[in-house]
This record gives structure tokens, sequence and C-alpha cells, in this order.
């Protein structure tokens, strides 16, 4: 089985790669039963300041080899807007 070091690097090549994206970041990464389930911060659009930024998040899913099998934009946001954790008490 790949580290988990390596399904991150996977996952960001190969949606850089389908979606002619930069990688950002990745804020989640969990191994299941159907693999690998990963959240990826992609740059879509590049804006002066920075702050301005247009993000989007990929939810990604990758066989135990690597593979990406799945992959979908589940939120659209700008690097300044303030994420708010759903589902948690603040």
């Amino acid at each position: 089985m790949l580290s988990a070091v390596k399904i991150v690097q996977q996952a960001k090549a190969q949606l850089a790669q389908l979606t002619g994206l930069a990688a950002s970041t990745v804020s989640r990464i969990e191994h299941g039963e159907n693999g690998w389930q990963v959240s990826v911060e992609m740059l879509e659009m590049k804006y002066i300041p920075d702050s301005g930024d247009m993000l989007g998040t990929y939810e990604v899913t990758l066989d135990e080899e690597g593979n990406l099998l799945t992959y979908q934009r589940t939120r659209r946001y700008r690097r300044n807007q303030l994420m708010e954790d759903e589902g948690r008490p603040t």
C-alpha cells in the first residue's frame, strides 16, 4: 500500500493534469474501504492581491495504487473568505 504522502502527491498531480489548475493545499486525507479520499484546494483564478484568489475544494477518490477514480468540486470561495466548520459548535 502507498503511504499517505504518496497518495497526496498522486492526488495533486492527477487533479492538476485533469483540470489544468494548480494545487494549493490538501485539507483532508482519509483511507477507507473504497480507497483514499482526499480534499484538495485548487487555485482557480489568480488575483492581485492574492487575498482575492478564487479557490475550489475538490474531493478526490483514489484506489490503493494511487489511481484517481473520481473527483468533483464541492466548494468555491475567495481566499480571504472565512471558512466556517459546518456541524461544529462555535
